[in-house]
């Protein structure tokens, strides 16, 4: 296929990615803190990240100055829309993870970050409540990544000093998470079930709570009832995905699949993050556990994404 034809079809899905790379880069470093071990593995994943992000921003810029008006259906798809924010969030957790490694680095990415995705999340809920064209088939899991990346905010932005910012972009996440989830849940039990393409993204329930319960507790400072529930809130949902794993495993692969990694990175750490509050060994094996199927997938993630892309697979016309 042509070069150019691929570059017009390359989609904005490709961000999430980075989501499930900085998820791994970060669960890897937290481990490594609970250890006390340096496994030389933290700034290879980083690398490896920033690279992804850098390689994916300059080819997508470069679909926006030579196919603007694909760019514009993309902003416009009741889809594809919600995916656009996968971009700032990349950049708050690249900010995570560079934070234990330099400040001077990770502070800037956090105010680009939050900046763009508050940008974002006014845009997307603009289209949401004066669109023309949407349906209930349309409305799927995705469309709480705007959500996501607001209650990730806190996450670095409380280290970084950033306090009255940090409970603004958390209330706001944690408003449209529960909004979200009410109108999802109603769409799944009552209408067509969702497609194929788009089952993998059912395990982005999982990141609102278990990322609100690691931003909750970085605002709070303590493990109270609230954190408890937003913890367990993860739990259960993961749970509940992890019994249809069936299901899952009979899908094809497609560039939602990345949809799986992210969720079961912010599941892991917020496990870890809860062994080191309370010494218990079941989630210190439970975080272990989560770690190595995190792993494994994001490896099979990437293999299957090359293999993708190599048979072109993907960047192709709908």
């Amino acid at each position: 296929m042509h070069t150019n034809t691929r570059l017009e079809n390359f989609p904005i899905s490709f961000f999430a990615m980075v989501m499930g790379l900085s998820g791994l880069t970060i669960a890897w470093e937290k481990a490594q803190r609970i250890f006390h071990s340096d496994l030389q593995i933290t700034p290879w994943l980083i690398g490896v990240t920033a690279t992804v992000f850098v390689v994916l921003a300059s080819i997508y810029t470069t679909k926006l100055l030579r196919y603007r008006g694909e760019v514009l259906k993309e902003l416009r798809h009741p889809i594809k829309l919600n995916f656009f924010p996968a971009i700032s969030i990349s950049l708050l957790l690249l900010s995570i993870a560079f934070l234990p490694l330099s400040q001077i680095v990770s502070e800037p990415l956090w105010l680009l970050g939050s900046g763009l995705h508050l940008g974002f999340t006014l845009y997307v809920v603009n289209v949401w409540i004066h669109h023309e064209h949407f349906e209930v088939h349309h409305l799927n899991p995705a469309w709480f990544i705007p959500a996501v990346g607001n209650v990730l905010v806190p996450v670095a932005g409380i280290p970084l000093g950033y306090t009255d910012t940090s409970w603004f972009f958390f209330s706001a996440g944690l408003l449209f998470w529960i909004m979200l989830l009410t109108v999802i849940f109603y769409r799944v039990l009552f209408h067509n079930p969702i497609n194929e393409k788009l089952m993998p993204t059912l395990f982005i329930l999982i990141a609102p709570p278990a990322v609100g319960f690691i931003a909750y507790f970085k605002l709070s400072g303590e493990l109270d009832a609230f954190a408890r529930i937003l913890y367990f809130s993860g739990l259960f949902l993961t749970l509940l995905l992890f019994t249809q794993i069936g299901h899952f495993a009979k899908l094809r692969f497609f560039l939602s699949s990345w949809a799986y990694s992210f969720p079961i990175a912010a599941i892991t750490i917020a496990t870890l993050l809860m062994h080191e509050q309370t010494g218990s060994a079941f989630y210190l094996y439970a975080g272990i556990s989560l770690l190595l199927l995190l792993t494994a997938v994001v490896g099979l993630l990437l293999v299957r994404t090359v293999v993708a892309v190599r048979k072109h697979g993907i960047c192709v016309p709908e």
